[in-house]
């Protein structure tokens, strides 16, 4: 007799934070809720043992390590946790792939808060025309020097974590200061 695999309670959440984090890049500016507040969640959805990752965040280093994946400076990094981001200056560091590998950029997560601060436009595939939104909690010029490392298709693709919310940014989206 066979019998059907049953999700487990940790896989289930992993696959609802992949599943909203997917929704999130596919829709940027569009917010999408995950099963629980943080990082965490995010770190079981993405990370296995293939990852290289760089954690600002000290706090967040156990449950980088219980997925498998190695710890190492940011520009080896596949993905990037920032945490509060204090500089603009450390997206300078952040992998962007190269030209016979664009798809070799990193993914990075910085803390945001969404729905206040400074205005956005954003622009591009996957998105209607465009779309408004308001993020504070970024470092002044943070979106400066986010467009000055990009060289589409190389660049990085973007989550703003604000609690449970999730907003994606990925690199072929153009965001315009207003």
């Amino acid at each position: 007799m066979l019998s059907t695999p049953v999700q487990s309670p940790s896989e289930a959440q992993d696959n609802a934070a992949y599943d909203a984090l997917l929704w999130a890049l596919s829709r940027p500016g569009q917010t999408r809720v995950l099963p629980e507040p943080g990082e965490t969640c995010i770190i079981g959805a993405l990370l296995d043992r293939e990852c290289q990752v760089h954690a600002a965040d000290p706090l967040l280093m156990p449950a980088v390590m219980r997925t498998g994946a190695a710890l190492t400076d940011i520009q080896e990094a596949d993905h990037v946790f920032f945490g509060d981001m204090l500089s603009p200056e450390a997206l300078e560091k952040v992998v962007t792939g190269s030209d016979l590998y664009p798809d070799d950029g990193a993914t990075v997560i910085v803390r945001a808060r969404i729905g206040e601060g400074q205005a956005l436009r954003l622009t591009g595939p996957g998105v209607d025309g465009a779309v408004t939104l308001h993020v504070a909690g970024l470092p002044e010029g943070f979106w400066a020097a986010r467009a000055a490392h990009l060289r589409y298709p190389m660049g990085f693709d973007l989550f703003l974590l604000d609690g449970r919310q999730i907003i994606g940014v990925p690199r072929s989206t153009q965001v315009e200061v207003l």
